[in-house]
């Protein structure tokens, strides 16, 4: 059943036929509405291909510009080559003096950083009161080296008189037990003097004398020492009480030095005056490198220019780009590779341009193709070609 039915001819057929007057009037409304309601503004597939072509023939265009300017820089190369030697020995000096002065910009801002940007600008900022400040700090430290020191000393001092104070009072103790060990002794001795003259019947008179001057001594000596030690003691008191007052004067100044050593610190970011002048060192020699920077780059302009006034006298298509490519006018291989690389692009430039202008060719006998041999065919096609041909510029 479905073999006797009417099949539907695709889009571009109806639309090709419609444009060739073979569609009737009412299949042509028909059509007409249909593609009103599917896809808008109806546009003749001449048009299409129309634009095709001018999309392609811009890129066509884009690509013979591209093309033409390798070509000129090419030329360029080959009147470089072909300059006399006295004037192409000119131009190498300057292309010289451009080459090391790009590699001096390029050693120093590739160079490490021994000084980081916010403690440049700090430094920047106080370098008129940096040498003081630096040497401000120093006497600090050195100072708060000599009142640790004193510090720790009267500590030692205070302490020794300590010990002193405390063996004196040990030795009190000691020497008390003696006097009352030896007040015992002398009584035990007095009495069995005195059992004994009773018994013995003998006179105890010097036997006692003698007990009695030597406990006298040896008691005497005694409270001899204690009296001394308890002078001692004293005087021990009194210089522990010395260390102790000499100890908070001294110690009031350690804290104010060191609160002023820290706040110094904190403030510039360091860890001691050796840091901070190592850092002002740095930084001195960070503004030489910067003023040898901006010379170097206010020759690197000079010698720029000069050396694009001097390939200018030779009307080059591109004097500019020699600076940025200077070394091949001094090494013949950087100059072979800079021209290698140019044909390259030259080539692909050119392959790219036939592929174009064969794509082009293509559609234009693609639409010729598509309305050959239909009535009127001729006239329309003449038509649609005369004006692409001269939209696109292509015969």
């Amino acid at each position: 059943m479905g073999l006797f039915r009417k099949k539907k001819k695709p889009k571009y057929v109806e639309e090709i036929l419609e444009f060739e007057g073979e569609i009737p009037a009412r299949g042509r409304q028909e059509a007409q509405k249909k593609t009103k309601e599917q896809k808008g503004p109806k546009k003749n597939i001449a048009t299409d291909y129309c634009e095709q072509i001018k999309d392609a023939a811009k890129n066509l265009e884009e690509t013979k510009r591209e093309y033409k300017i390798v070509t000129d820089y090419l030329t360029d190369i080959q009147m470089i080559e072909n300059l006399p030697e006295p004037e192409f020995a000119k131009i190498q000096e300057t292309a010289q003096n451009v080459v090391n002065l790009n590699e001096a910009r390029d050693a120093y801002l590739n160079k490490a950083k021994t000084i980081s940007d916010s403690q440049f600008a700090q430094m920047e900022q106080l370098e008129a009161e940096m040498p003081e400040i630096i040497r401000r700090l120093q006497e600090n430290e050195s100072y708060q080296t000599v009142v640790k020191r004193d510090m720790q000393y009267l500590e030692g001092e205070r302490e020794e008189w300590r010990y002193y104070q405390e063996s004196l009072e040990q030795e009190e103790k000691v020497l008390r037990r003696l006097l009352f060990g030896l007040l015992g002794l002398f009584v035990v001795a007095a009495t069995v003097i005195v059992i004994l003259g009773t018994v013995m019947k003998f006179d105890i008179i010097m036997p006692f004398f003698a007990a009695a001057l030597i406990a006298g001594a040896v008691g005497g000596l005694m409270v001899w020492r204690l009296q001394n030690d308890g002078m001692e003691k004293k005087k021990s008191q009194a210089n522990i009480n010395r260390a102790i007052v000499l100890m908070n004067k001294v110690k009031f100044k350690y804290v104010n030095v060191t609160n002023a050593v820290d706040y110094a610190c904190e403030k510039y970011h360091v860890k001691n005056a050796y840091e901070l002048g190592y850092l002002w060192d740095q930084y001195l020699e960070a503004v030489k490198e910067r003023e040898k920077y901006q010379r170097t780059n206010d020759d690197l302009e000079y010698f720029n220019d000069k050396l694009i006034r001097q390939l200018k006298r030779y009307k080059l298509y591109d004097a500019k780009i020699w600076i940025h490519q200077a070394r091949a006018l001094l090494e013949p291989k950087e100059m072979v590779e800079v021209k290698h690389e140019l044909l390259v692009r030259r080539q692909k430039l050119r392959g790219g341009i036939e592929h174009q202008v064969a794509d082009m060719r293509n559609v234009r006998k693609e639409i010729e193709s598509l309305v050959k041999g239909r009535p009127g065919g001729s006239r329309e096609i003449k038509e649609i070609l005369d004006s692409l041909d001269e939209i696109c510029g292509i015969g």
